[in-house]
């Protein structure tokens, strides 16, 4: 006759069980929520879960004051123009650009109620992170 498991054993086989049916349900690609309160104290809605700050990292290019530099050489023309009095010397001409630049931005925009993101779970993590990591939009 069968011997009937102890109660530990039982408990233990029902956890796993629990276990393998919500780490089923746990995304493991890209998904797409929407923001229902912006950052830096976010809630987005993404599969029946919601993302706070708790449980989740969001890129810097989304947040108010993140700031990037850029450089380059700039060389092109400015348009045709006269004016003045009529003079040769105003006669229509143009000028040549030719020039490096250095320029600096900060954003002082983010995401809003009712935009939409993608998601990223990451693997392998204690607990269930992800990363919200751009805006999206859907073209029609």
């Amino acid at each position: 006759m069968a011997q009937i498991p102890s109660v530990e054993s039982s408990v233990e086989k029902i956890v796993d069980i629990m276990h393998s049916v919500a780490q089923s349900y746990v995304p493991r690609s890209a998904f797409i929520g929407i923001v229902k309160k912006p950052p830096p104290n976010f809630v987005i809605k993404a599969n029946n879960i919601e993302l706070t700050p708790e449980n989740a990292y969001i890129s810097k290019r989304l947040l108010v004051g993140y700031g990037r530099a850029a450089r380059g050489h700039l060389v092109s023309a400015t348009q045709n123009k006269s004016g003045g009095s009529g003079d040769s010397a105003y006669e229509s001409h143009n000028h040549d650009i030719d020039n490096d630049y250095t320029e600096s931005f900060i954003y002082t925009d983010t995401l809003k109620v009712g935009d939409w993101v993608s998601i990223l779970p990451c693997e392998g993590a204690e607990g269930q992170l992800y990363i919200i990591n751009e805006e999206v939009v859907k073209l029609e």
